[in-house]
């Protein structure tokens, strides 16, 4: 997803404000999870945004969003967001983030989704990453005990001191 970088869009330093940039990383990432699930998606958990580089007026956004896991009824989308100016003719980070989505039947209640095959090593790298992810977001949402989650011991349990 591009878009660009209008004053409505700015603070008063003149760059892209943050929840502008997270509403269009939002829209971009329920595109994604909702063409993997092909059903309506909801947004049930943004993770850690961070800002490297601020995005100035006039500047392109552009806005990558790809499923790095499906669960049985959420999906992990990782985005990463480059800023481009056209004056200087140069691409460069801006941020990067992960959403969790849900999927919903007409009922408006969660439904499986359909797998999804790592291919690339980048893509295998995002997959065995995502269920550490989701295990940390379950225990910081009240919804998992530390205890029950597995891959978070074993990646801890690994470190010797």
């Amino acid at each position: 997803m591009t878009e660009l970088v209008l004053p409505n869009d700015t603070n008063v330093f003149g760059n892209l404000m943050g929840g502008r940039l997270m509403y269009w990383m939002d829209i971009a990432a329920a595109l994604c999870a909702g063409k993997h699930c092909r059903t309506q998606v909801v947004t049930a958990s943004v993770d850690n945004i961070s800002f490297e580089n601020p995005i100035e007026l006039g500047n392109a956004v552009h806005i990558e969003a790809k499923l790095s896991r499906a669960f049985t009824t959420s999906m992990e989308v990782h985005l990463q967001v480059w800023g481009e100016s056209f004056a200087g003719k140069e691409r460069y980070k801006s941020n990067e983030a992960y959403y969790t989505f849900v999927s919903l039947d007409t009922n408006r209640k969660p439904t499986r989704v359909p797998e999804l095959l790592p291919v690339t090593e980048d893509d295998k790298i995002l997959f065995d990453g995502a269920l550490r992810r989701r295990q940390l977001r379950l225990i910081l949402g009240g919804k998992m005990k530390p205890e029950d989650a597995q891959e978070l011991k074993a990646l801890f349990n690994q470190v010797k001191p």
